[in-house]
Formats: C-alpha cells, structure tokens, sequence
C-alpha cells in the first residue's frame, strides 16, 4: 500500500503519477490525501486509478494525518509506503528496492536514497549527497554510541513501514510541527527493530530554500526537540552532527561552487538562530512563533 499526502504538487504531479505507473511493484492500493488542493492534482490522481482522500488544508498535520491514514486505509497490509508529492521515483524499480528491505525480518522501517533535482543548488545537492550516501546500511539502537541522533534518521519522503512494528509502538505521533519520521524510527529502534537505507531505492527529491526558509525550517527542527526532550537525551544533540555537514559542505563548496562559501556561512548562522530560537519557543508569543515558523498551520 502506498500513501501520499498532496497540496497544490504543481505541474511535476503528471511526471509523479507516470513514474508510479511503471513500477516493476504495484502498491496493491494508492492513496493520495488531498488537502484542498486548487490545481486539478486530485482529478489526475483519481484519472490515473488512485483513490483520494480529502482533508482540510487546516486539520493537516505531519503525524496525525498519515496515523489517520494507516487506520482507515491500511486493513490487513504488511507494509506501508509513504512518498511526498515532490519525491520522483527514479527507477521502474525504486519501490521494489526499498520493500526489499523487509526480507530481512528485524526490519521495521527503511528509506531510499535521495538525489538532487537537476535544477538543484550546489548547498541543496550536497545535503542530499551528505545525508543519502551510496552505500545500503542497517541502523540497531546499539549503533547510537557510534552515530549518535543520525541513528534515527529516516524521511517520510521515501519510506516504507512494517505496519506491525508501527502498530506495536503506538503508531505516528500526533500533532507535530515535524520530524515524525524521526519521532517514529526512534521508537521502533528502542522497542528492538532495525531501521535499513536503501541506497538502490531513489528518489529526486530536493529543496532550493532561501536564507529566510532555512532559517524557519531549523526554528521548527528546534520546537521539534524542545517538545519530544528525549530524542536528544537518549540519542545525543545535533551538535556533532551538525559540525561534520558544515565541514563537508565548506568542502563540496570549495571544489564546486565556491563563490557560495560567503552565503553557506550566512545560511549556517541562520539555521543556529533559529534552531536556538525553536528550542525557546515557549517563551514566545504565539503570533511570533508563527510568524519565525515554516509551519504556520500548526499554530493556528
């Protein structure tokens, strides 16, 4: 069973719904939950044989919609997968490749491999190549003395879930501004499962942010840790992590583009401020978190 959440995809919706046609493995069932969307996306998902959804655009959020989802569509499915509308499957055998991973029987979750948009930036092109490396690996709870919180990474863009594991740790977590992938891998890994990446399984899936965006996204990503504290106390801060991409970046940077050095380092300081500011946010207005906030629907 596959999953996909839609709001206004755009014109790459057509060249979405051609690459799931050709998978050499057809979801038994489809669903596209649709949130309002204005562009005609539901009319080519249900013109392609997929089954819609509709939701409104303000009840959607990141882990209770899927969790709805799982309950009222998944029925008796071993597996689930779940794309975004603006993850391109690059290979007839991208979701037989990521499924793959289940053979292996302490396997709970896996996520494929992401590749930049070819209109991607040098900064966007090496933040997919740092976090979606070349090679397959399997993630154990035991490896977080050696990875620390990149132990639980895992993206909802390309991912697929064993539904009893999911069931047996309570599912996606309810109202989260983000990060319910990683909410959930980090909970299947602590009940005992593995958590596998897929580096055959691909995906184009990038995001050219602006300075502005970068810094939202990471005020989000620190509201995320400021209200689920135990991700970092069990698994370790984002700071070492975060010094190993800078360093790779100023590497990428300096053999690819390196006129974007000066604007890395801007956009580092910025993803610190809001992360910092993320982390505080209770000690804010709500209007001002909204206003600092990518997410806005979450604070209305």
């Amino acid at each position: 069973m596959l999953l996909v959440p839609v709001c206004n995809p755009g014109p790459q919706w057509q060249a979405f719904l051609q690459a799931l046609k050709v998978q050499t493995l057809q979801p038994d069932r489809c669903i596209v939950i649709d949130s309002e969307s204005t562009d005609g996306a539901s009319e080519a998902a249900l013109a392609a044989g997929l089954t819609v959804h509709r939701i409104a655009r303000a009840d959607f959020n990141h882990g209770t919609t899927r969790q709805l989802a799982v309950d009222q569509f998944a029925d008796n499915a071993d597996v689930m997968v779940f794309l975004t509308q603006d993850a391109l499957l690059v290979e007839p055998s991208a979701l037989q490749q990521l499924v793959a991973a289940f053979d292996n029987t302490t396997v709970a979750a896996a996520y494929g491999r992401q590749l930049p948009h070819a209109n991607a930036t040098p900064v966007a092109a090496h933040a997919r190549l740092f976090n979606y490396p070349a090679t397959s690996h399997t993630r154990l709870l035991s490896d977080m003395t050696e990875f620390g919180i990149k132990t639980c990474f895992l993206s909802n863009s390309f991912a697929a879930y064993r539904l009893s594991a999911l069931r047996e740790v309570g599912g996606f977590p309810a109202n989260v501004i983000l990060g319910e992938d990683m909410h959930l891998a980090a909970r299947l890994l602590k009940a005992g499962h593995a958590i596998s990446y897929q580096a055959q399984a691909t995906v184009y899936h990038s995001h050219n942010y602006s300075l502005l965006a970068e810094f939202r996204r990471y005020f989000d990503t620190g509201v995320f840790h400021a209200q689920h504290p135990w991700l970092t106390q069990d698994f370790g801060g984002a700071g070492r992590e975060g010094l190993r991409f800078l360093c790779s970046e100023m590497i990428y940077l300096l053999k690819h583009a390196p006129w974007q050095l000066p604007e890395a380092l801007c956009r580092t300081a910025l993803k610190a401020l809001g992360y910092h500011l993320g982390q505080h946010h209770a000690a804010l207005p709500q209007r001002v978190c909204s206003g600092l906030s990518m997410h806005k629907g979450y604070w209305a």
